[in-house]
């Protein structure tokens, strides 16, 4: 009985020990599945490239509706602004031209240039009036009218170009502001600026066109010669 009670209290010592075994084995058992981590952060990576296509598509429809509305713009503005600027240079050029006594086409300067030197380059006038103490000479080929004192130097440059005669008072305004001065002669209406100390530039506009019939560059210092008799 003794030797069968020692090899009974033995069984459940091997059966322990065997049951602590199987325990280890199983723990040991992750570390084969050490690859499912890799399957599962694989799909990490796969989720992103699916983010990126759907906000591309929204910024494309943000860039084409940028040009939509910039040629619009410009097909309004540049029409008006190029005729309008063109009208203005050409108004601006004639004070400054009239700043030295001088209108544009026409070569001699009032102030510095004698009626001898207009009549060496163009010869002898159609005609000839007498305004007031001074005189004027037409030139029609050239639309020119010199105006001189009795000293013979040029006191008036006057221009009935065709260019001239589509200007309208509004674009005079526009371009130089309101008269210095604005006189009536029977149907024409003068509109004078002033140029300097001593030129005067006018737009005589007859009532009934509206629109300048001759332009005037007039020195009014030298319209009366004190020299002369």
């Amino acid at each position: 009985m003794k030797i069968y009670s020692k090899k009974a209290a033995v069984y459940p010592m091997l059966i322990a020990s065997m049951l602590m075994f199987t325990a280890c084995t199983s723990n040991e058992k992750p570390a084969a599945s050490a690859a499912d981590p890799i399957a599962s952060s694989s799909p990490s990576p796969v989720v992103e490239p699916s983010s990126t296509p759907s906000a591309a598509p929204s910024a494309t429809p943000a860039v084409s509706s940028k040009p939509t509305s910039t040629p619009s713009g410009n097909v309004n503005v540049t029409p008006v602004s190029s005729e309008a600027t063109s009208v203005t240079k050409q108004i601006k050029g004639m004070l400054e031209l009239a700043k030295s006594g001088k209108v544009a086409g026409i070569e001699f300067a009032a102030e510095t240039k004698l009626i001898d030197d207009v009549e060496k380059a163009w010869g002898k006038a159609d005609h000839t009036d007498v305004v007031a103490s001074n005189i004027y000479a037409t030139y029609a080929k050239k639309n020119a009218v010199i105006g001189f004192n009795k000293g013979d130097q040029i006191i008036d440059i006057r221009s009935s170009d065709p260019k001239l005669q589509t200007l309208t008072l509004k674009q005079i305004e526009e371009a130089l502001g309101k008269p210095s001065d604005t006189k009536v002669n029977g149907d024409d209406t003068i509109y004078i600026y002033k140029a300097s100390d001593m030129f005067q530039l006018k737009f005589i506009i007859p009532k009934s066109s509206g629109k300048v019939d001759h332009i005037s560059v007039f020195d009014t210092k030298h319209s009366v010669n004190n020299m002369a008799g």
